[in-house]
């Protein structure tokens, strides 16, 4: 064996007293038949470490590496996958079993497997993933899911159909984006884009988009004039036409606010109605805007002006000596009830109504139904109407001073207004009843008005706004409400949807999109259609559910092979104890173990890549405020990065916590397909906070497919079985994966709501919400009652069967304490613990030390959906 620290010679690279072990094995995740025989549950693998990995310091060097192969699926439509045999109830409560590898080219090398037992009470098997589900409709993929890093400034934020007044349907769904707008003729929908698009939409349905704008925040359809109108990031609102397309350029633009337009509406006299930050509304009158339409393009730039400047802003007219009856929070929402004449906007914890004729309050309530205070002081002391109202705020000084309203009555308007400001602060700042936040207002055909809040809860109003009723049917934050006929379609935080009567009464739901809020919702071309704050467009049948999902499920599932290929990639597993020393090119050569064709994914775990007492300190206190690495490990990621980087891969993630690293690269070609790669590191040392001792995780998705490999390096010694055990279930049960900060999605959405939730309301691991997950990493079990000299006559006779009786891992996973529902390979190379320098084969073991493989890597891919990538069905 040779040094890590030191070159490694030819013949040391070349022989070696194990070089009749396998090169390499698959540990799979096999697709399974419509009608699969019942197999055990998902696996825990460990590899044959490379002769040259085996090698070590007086530190405990030690290191392992792995193939796994998996099978990716690629499908050109709405894709439905089938996952491996679930766990019948005798194999879960049985002890451990052996998993055999199924038939197949792919797995010739494959290894058998040992299977942990599974506990009831744990969840750690995969969620259900898959595309075509008994569980939910089939959807209408408009948008596939695209990778979070392919949506850097073009995120998608709201959807609006637009009903052609020729046809008198919806025929067209336009989107506002960060990049602009862009609109789906939805008689395309079942077609393959012509043009290569850009990275996130190549398997979108055919669109169109308008040239690069600020970022579009809302949408509002008007038939009546042929356009759709936009609200801008930077005040702007725009209008598109609907013949022409958003390519032809926005038809009439102007700067309507100072700050952000969040919402739009258009009242039945066909007013324009914006609201903006901090409580700011203004309605522009129509006669201006169907002028400024009507004109030659090369005129409008002038009309612009003048529709800049035909408005009414409803702060200024309601507000009466220095105090105004409106809360000075954002106006998120804007509805328009055409039956009454009404315009209803809610901020933060309150809804204003407006006669949408005169521009007159009607009433401010704030979520409980209660009229607020401040509507009740300034209505009681306003005895003019509204035309008397505009000529007091334009007549002179001296004229104002002789109003009737007199000097106390101005000190306690002074005074709301600072209880307004006040309140304002608060609600920014999040100091509020953040539960009850609204989030959602939609119309229904009876004339009742539907609310959602951050607490899940959905409120009726009538049109006067007295509240009714309020139901509450998922814990979850509503994020959108969309009503077509009689029925009522709720959209959540946790990418769940709920289909209501008019009367409030749960019809049924779906998981619409897994973990991911659904940020807008409307209806057209008999679909509703979803955005998950993901940037997936879905739809869903408005007959939903009922009698034709089956008949679609079985019809998908019958011609999956017309629509779906399968593709076979190994990913490579490497572990090792570095001991705080640094490899020779060689040495690392040999271990990554150089050229092999068919490896897509490369995922390397070291452990002890720095320690000591000052340093252990300083990393946690950087953990504290975001910081990470350090000199060596920065040695090791530019190190084995050169040797990838001359096999076609590229480093899309790491993570270092104290002494553990884990970095992942990918192949070139395969990079496009990766994404939303999220880390997380957990500390077990001294008191839970220090990293001597813990896990660090990389989270991604490949083909819309999430896949984490988790690094841990657990308790050492020999009788402390019970601390790693414990140290495995804190890094189960509390890693919490951090998604970078790219300014995606800035919607006001709690932190709370956004947690996975079981149905009781306790928190799901994250690690549960994952299709495949593998364990890699110094374990420090040991091998028990077996004399040293035992062990190494065992050894010398390769017989690994005998030395796995005595492993404590195998017992602990046995007897469901630890690992539980994971597999482990029948490894067929020595214990890697301990080895000294410079000695090779069974001399190098360190004397008194009972060996112990104590290097693993596990693997859990049960209910494994197939690997997609999602396209249109033709």
């Amino acid at each position: 064996m040779v040094d890590p620290g030191e070159a490694a010679t030819p013949s040391a690279a070349v022989s070696s007293p194990w070089d009749d072990i396998p090169d390499d094995f698959f540990l799979f995740a096999s697709i399974s038949s419509p009608c699969p025989p019942p197999a055990p549950a998902p696996i825990l693998c460990t590899s044959p470490s490379p002769p040259q990995a085996l090698r070590s310091s007086f530190t405990s060097t030690h290191s392992a590496s792995a193939y796994f192969s998996d099978s990716l699926h690629h499908a050109e439509s709405i894709h439905p996958s089938h996952s491996l045999p679930a766990l019948s109830a005798a194999s879960r409560s049985a002890a451990a079993d052996v998993w055999h590898p199924p038939p197949g080219p792919h797995h010739s090398n494959s290894l058998p497997e040992f299977s942990a037992s599974v506990s009831e009470s744990h969840v750690h098997r995969p969620p259900p993933s898959n595309s075509v589900r008994a569980d939910r409709p089939p959807p209408l993929e408009l948008r596939p899911r695209p990778p979070r890093e392919s949506q850097a400034g073009t995120a998608l934020r709201a959807l609006a159909c637009f009903a052609s007044p020729a046809s008198g349907t919806s025929t067209h769904l336009w989107a506002a984006g960060d990049a602009g707008v862009r609109v789906w003729d939805l008689a395309d929908a079942f077609r393959s884009p012509t043009s290569r698009r850009r990275w996130g939409d190549e398997a979108s349905a055919p669109f169109r988009e308008s040239r690069r704008t600020p970022p579009a925040l809302c949408l509002v359809a008007d038939p009546g004039r042929g356009v759709v109108w936009s609200g801008h990031t930077d005040g702007r609102i725009m209008a598109w036409s609907a013949d022409r397309g958003p390519e032809a350029g926005e038809c009439i633009g102007w700067d309507a606010h100072r700050g952000p337009v969040f919402a739009l509406a258009i009242s039945p006299y066909g007013d324009l109605w914006s609201g903006s930050e901090g409580g700011i509304i203004k309605v522009w009158y129509g006669e201006a805007i169907e002028k400024s339409l009507a004109l030659q393009r090369e005129e409008k730039c002038k009309t612009s002006l003048l529709v800049e400047r035909s408005f009414v802003d409803l702060w200024i007219m309601v507000s009466d000596g220095g105090a105004c009856p409106l809360p000075a929070v954002d106006v998120k929402l804007l509805l328009s009830d055409n039956s009454r004449s009404k315009v209803w906007s809610a901020g933060y914890l309150s809804f204003a109504l407006w006669d949408s004729r005169t521009k007159e309050l009607l009433k401010v309530v704030n979520v409980n139904g209660q009229v607020d205070s401040r509507f009740d002081v300034i209505a009681g002391q306003d005895s003019y109407g509204h035309e008397t109202k505009e000529n007091l705020f334009s007549s002179p000084k001296k004229d104002k001073a002789r109003s009737p309203v007199n000097f106390f009555q101005r000190s306690r308007n002074a005074l709301l207004g600072a209880a307004d400001a006040v309140r304002r602060v608060a609600a920014k700042a999040g100091l509020g009843d953040d539960t009850q936040r609204i989030e959602a207002l939609a119309m229904s055909m009876n004339g009742m008005i539907w609310t959602g809040s951050a607490n899940g809860s959905l409120s009726q109003w009538d049109g006067c706004g007295n509240r009714l009723q309020e139901f509450q049917h998922h814990p979850s934050s509503v994020q959108s409400i969309a009503i077509f006929g009689t029925k009522l379609w709720v959209g959540y935080m946790d990418g769940n949807i709920q289909l209501l009567d008019l009367e409030g009464n749960l019809l049924g739901g779906w998981t619409a999109h897994s973990s991911s809020p659904i940020l807008s919702m409307t209806v057209g071309s008999s679909y509703i259609f979803t955005l998950a704050g993901h940037g997936g467009v879905s739809g869903w049948n408005l007959s939903s559910p009922g009698p034709t999902d089956s008949i679609l499920h079985s019809e998908l599932m019958e011609k999956e092979t017309s629509y779906k290929n399968i593709e076979y990639i190994k990913v490579l597993v490497c572990s090792w104890n570095v001991g705080q020393e640094k490899a020779s090119y060689e040495s690392l050569r040999a271990w990554l173990k150089f050229p092999t064709a068919e490896v897509g994914v490369v995922v390397v775990g070291l452990q002890e890549v720095e320690m000591g007492a000052g340093f252990l300190a300083m990393s946690a206190a950087k953990e504290t405020v975001g910081l990470e690495g350090s000199p060596n490990g920065e040695w090791w990621l530019d190190a084995i990065g050169k040797i990838l980087k001359g096999h076609s891969f590229e480093r899309v993630g790491s993570r270092q916590m104290a002494g553990l690293l884990t970095a992942v690269w990918v192949k070139t070609n395969l990079k496009c397909s990766v994404g939303d790669i999220d880390n997380a590191a957990v500390a077990c040392g001294l008191g839970r906070a220090i990293g001597n001792k813990g896990a660090v995780g990389l989270r991604m998705r490949i083909h819309d497919r999430s896949i984490c490999f988790v690094n841990c390096h657990f308790a050492a010694h020999m009788e402390a079985v019970s601390r790693r055990n414990e140290d495995f279930e804190h890094v189960f049960r509390t890693m919490a994966f951090a998604t970078p900060s790219s300014g995606l999605l800035t919607t006001s959405i709690s932190s709370s709501a956004g947690q996975l939730l079981r149905a009781n309301g306790s928190r799901i691991p994250e690690l549960s919400d994952t299709d495949m997950i593998v364990f890699l990493g110094d374990f420090n079990y040991r091998l028990y009652d077996i004399s040293y000299d035992d062990a190494m006559s065992l050894v010398s006779r390769r017989c690994f069967d005998w030395l796995r009786k005595n492993d404590q891992l195998r017992v602990e996973m046995s007897s469901g304490r630890v690992f539980q529902g994971l597999r482990e390979a029948h490894f067929k190379f020595p214990p890697t613990y301990k080895f000294e320098k410079h000695k090779a084969g069974l001399s190098g073991y360190r004397c008194k030390n009972v060996l112990s493989g104590t290097i693993l890597i596990l693997m859990r891919a049960d209910n494994i959906p197939e690997l997609l990538i999602p396209g249109t069905l033709v």
